[in-house]
């Protein structure tokens, strides 16, 4: 089975074609600039890329010209267009009503639209991209996976904030979580690295890039999770605040005379690294001014995610009653080892131990490093994350069973 996997952003479209026999990709790319001018860029497991200028008025359009690229004679790398027996398209958030992946069907879609309100800039994105994607395969079966199904184990205990319960009920407040597929497929292959059964593992997975989130894991199950009812929960992030003292909210407010509009994007596009250092959102940014510079800023940014991720594993280890690994991945969790080994340091209460050495070679996310030492009681691992095979291993069950 070939299944297509759709990542549809406002302007922009990614993409990546599995064969689901063998887990290996096929080719993947994005097009861009939609609405704009339009662009193309196809690449194929050979290292060929190819790179197109083309209109795209709308994501039916960009839909078009990927699946033509997909099976042009030259770069394609499928006869035509029938060998594509489903689409399965990430979706970030799916409200208090998407518990699991799911076909589409007219009412998926009403209900989706009723998500809007949860993620207004990803939900529309996604909308244009599926419906880009049936108007050009209209007998092609479509999965929608959220990034939030995962998350909805949680317990009311975890997902529940302490404001009025008719206010939260009245308008679905509660802890959604983000990166749940992430989460999902890397706690998933700790577990297999654990000699023990699923349902007696606690994995705690740190999904570090620009935007970041830790999970508890509790026998393959969410538990709690830092991003809350939006991912500007929880640690600080590339320009994101995080967790802070609701209060300081109002207060801003007045004191900038701000509008809840500007606040909001103040604390989502202002702050996190780039508002404690002054010099960037980019971790690389960060680090070199460490390595270079020694500059104070730079090193109070890097210690406050890293002290916050601390707190979270410690936390989480209590909420789990016990520790069998602590997983890093994505942009930052795997490439970063001075990250790494600032939330390892002094965390032997907790038996964490890494191997300095084997930390500082890790510097990217090919393959499943184990960080820990041998005599570590809890297993510390970098395994990059797949969000899109497992995006489209949900595509492939939900279709094997129509």
């Amino acid at each position: 089975m070939k299944i297509l996997v759709v990542n549809a952003g406002s302007s922009s479209l990614k993409y990546q074609l599995f064969d689901m026999e063998s887990d290996d990709i096929l080719a993947k790319g994005i097009c861009e600039r939609i609405a704009i001018d339009g662009k193309i860029t196809h690449k194929l497991p050979d290292g060929r890329k190819i790179e197109l200028a083309m209109d795209m008025p709308n994501h039916a359009v960009a839909t078009k010209i990927l699946v033509d690229t997909l099976t042009n004679a030259d770069y394609g790398c499928i006869k035509d267009m029938s060998e594509i027996e489903a689409v399965g398209h990430r979706v970030v958030h799916g409200g208090p009503y998407f518990f699991e992946s799911c076909l589409v069907t007219p009412e998926v879609m009403e209900k989706l639209r009723m998500c809007v309100d949860f993620a207004p800039l990803h939900t529309p994105a996604h909308l244009m991209g599926i419906d880009g994607c049936t108007a050009v395969m209209p007998n092609v079966p479509q999965v929608l996976v959220f990034d939030t199904a995962f998350h909805t184990t949680q317990p009311k205990k975890a997902s529940t904030y302490a404001i009025k319960y008719e206010d939260a009920e009245k308008y679905q407040i509660r802890r959604y979580g983000a990166h749940g597929t992430s989460h999902r497929f890397v706690s998933a292959e700790m577990a297999k690295l654990l000699d023990k059964p699923l349902e007696e593992t606690k994995i705690i997975t740190c999904h570090i890039g620009n935007g970041s989130s830790i999970t508890a894991v509790k026998g393959g199950k969410c538990v709690d999770t830092s991003m809350g009812f939006t991912p500007l929960d929880g640690v600080e992030m590339g320009t994101r605040c995080g967790s802070i003292d609701p209060a300081i909210v109002p207060y801003l407010m007045k004191k900038m005379n701000c509008t809840p509009d500007e606040i909001a994007n103040y604390m989502n596009k202002e702050c996190g690294f780039l508002g404690v250092s002054g010099i960037s959102s980019d971790s690389r940014d960060i680090e070199a001014a460490i390595r270079e510079n020694n500059d104070e800023r730079a090193w109070l940014a890097a210690n406050v995610l890293a002290y916050q991720i601390q707190k979270y594993i410690g936390s989480y280890t209590a909420a789990m009653n016990g520790l069998d690994a602590v997983v890093f991945t994505a942009g930052m969790g795997g490439n970063n080892p001075e990250l790494r080994e600032r939330v390892c340091t002094d965390m032997e209460f907790f038996g964490i131990k890494i191997d300095k050495a084997v930390n500082d070679a890790a510097h990217h996310q090919s393959n499943i490093v184990k960080l820990s030492t041998d005599d570590s009681r809890v297993a510390v691992y970098l395994i990059p994350t797949n969000e899109e095979l497992m995006i489209a291993r949900d595509t492939e069950a939900i279709i094997n069973k129509l």
